[in-house]
């Protein structure tokens, strides 16, 4: 009785521990096969019979080559290998094999044949299949966004690298050797700072910093030294890159060569500065026939020889006063005409260019009956920037007010500072923008006047200076009451003080 009892023991404990091997079994999340000493399969999980679309009776018993594709076989000789685990008590493993069963697609596995050994001898061959299928599929797709990627910024002919959150340079692409002469072995690891002058290197640092902490891409202009010495003005976008876990973890820089865009400006630039001394050569020339003929008539007295010394002297005041107010009006125009290269940033008194700027266009206003409203500010504002360029914007903005008021009305400048900028108010009462054109029309050749009339180039250029200045120009206009454009200026330092 009681080895009865034992013996139904053992077989309670044996069914327990078949029952927890078929749980582990089909929980295994590859293909598992047992196979013995004949080639013939004695065991194998579900994972197996569902990716094979096979089942279990037409399974267990069957020989290796009834179970899989005679080429598997050969290919892999799966009979040789097995043998060698039965014989030589060693597992096989990590083997890469392809496999397509019949109505199936191709699958990839990897594959191990581990020993069964009970007492030192080999009882079963235990063959584990892991389909790596969408692994490898995933992983030539990833090679294949790379390998995209890496063609598109090496073909880009803008500058595109990246750096980590020090600034130290990653990557360099082609164009960026191409522009600078520099090699990514010459760069890499070097500091991104030091490929630009020393005065942009505070905004640069203020730049990374504000990607640092979190905020959106950042746009600057700044001189890119090149190999030879030189240096290549760039238009730069830096944004922030993100981990996995949307961390920063480094910067991408995408820089774009101005030259080209900067001599299309100049000329540009200069072509304007021709068609505005075009617009105002009527009222230049009646304005310097004014002062000629005081001089005329002063000149005639001078030669009577009855006059008395009293009246001579006046005569003669007149005409250098005369003199002086032509020639005056001929240095400004040389100035303004004169195509300018110089860069530099330079102290300029504000309130006296716009002086100097307004003397140009007096006369014009008056010939259309313009009345002008000039309010200067109470004491100098001084600015770095460069006069030509700002008295051509200016000017600019004082022919289109005027132009916008062909039958006369009020022309207001105003001027003034609030703690570090400067701004100037520019408006009139003329036909005004309407409120769909308003956001274009510092679009390059965007224009409402009539064909012939407007090339749409005056207030891009104009918005490009100001910008050049690190300023900001704003209008505000309403179709049949006229418009205001106002700039705002950054100031000098001790002057904002």
């Amino acid at each position: 009785m009681e080895k009865n009892d034992a013996a139904a023991e053992n077989g309670s404990e044996l069914q327990r521990y078949r029952t927890l091997y078929d749980m582990l079994l089909e929980a295994i999340p590859s293909s598992v096969l047992l196979i013995d000493r004949d080639l013939r399969i004695v065991s194998v999980n579900r994972n197996f019979l569902e990716k094979n679309r096979r089942t279990l009776p037409d399974t267990i018993g069957r020989r290796l080559d009834e179970v899989f594709p005679a080429i598997i076989i050969d290919q892999m000789d799966f009979s040789g290998r097995i043998r060698q685990v039965f014989e030589r008590n060693y597992y096989i493993k990590g083997e890469r094999m392809t496999y397509r069963a019949p109505g199936i697609p191709l699958r990839i596995y990897y594959y191990s044949i581990l020993p069964f050994s009970w007492k030192g001898v080999v009882e079963l061959a235990m063959l584990l299949m892991e389909d790596v299928t969408e692994q490898v599929r995933l992983s030539e797709e990833v090679r294949r966004v790379e390998r995209h990627l890496a063609s598109v910024v090496e073909s880009a002919q803008d500058i595109v690298l990246s750096t980590d959150m020090e600034a130290r340079i990653l990557t360099w692409n082609t164009a960026a050797e191409r522009l600078s002469g520099f090699t990514l072995n010459e760069v890499r690891g070097e500091y991104f700072f030091n490929l630009f002058h020393r005065d942009d290197q505070g905004e640069m640092s203020n730049v990374f910093a504000n990607l640092r902490a979190g905020k959106d891409a950042q746009m600057v202009e700044w001189d890119l030294k090149t190999k030879d010495g030189g240096r290549v003005p760039v238009s730069w976008i830096f944004s922030p890159m993100k981990d996995h876990l949307s961390q920063t973890v480094g910067v991408v820089a995408v820089g774009r060569d101005l030259t080209e865009r900067r001599k299309f400006e100049a000329q540009l630039l200069q072509s304007q500065k021709l068609a505005a001394l075009g617009v105002m050569a009527g009222g230049i020339a009646h304005e310097i026939r004014n002062p000629l003929a005081v001089c005329a008539s002063a000149a005639q007295f001078i030669m009577n020889p009855e006059i008395s010394p009293e009246f001579r002297q006046e005569c003669a005041e007149k005409i250098h006063a005369g003199i002086h107010r032509a020639s005056m009006i001929i240095e400004n125009l040389l100035r303004f005409s004169r195509p300018s290269v110089q860069t530099d940033l330079k102290e300029i008194d504000l309130n006296f260019l716009l002086e100097e700027t307004l003397s140009l266009v007096t006369n014009q206003a008056r010939i259309q009956k313009i009345e002008m409203h000039w309010q200067a500010a109470p004491e100098p504002i001084r600015i770095n920037g460069m006069e030509g360029l700002l008295q051509q914007a200016f000017l600019n903005l004082l022919l289109n007010a005027i132009k916008a008021m062909p039958d006369g009305g009020a022309l207001g400048i105003a001027m003034d500072k609030t703690d570090r900028e400067a701004w100037v108010s520019i408006s009139d009462t003329g036909h005004g923008i309407a409120a769909n054109d308003l956001n274009n029309i510092f679009d390059p050749f965007y224009t409402t006047a009539p064909a012939g009339q407007g090339s749409g180039l005056g207030l891009s250029i104009c918005y490009s200076i100001i910008k050049q200045h690190f300023g900001t120009i704003v209008a505000d206009s309403e179709a049949g009451k006229g418009s205001t454009f106002t700039v705002r200026l950054p100031m000098m330092e001790a002057n904002a003080a």
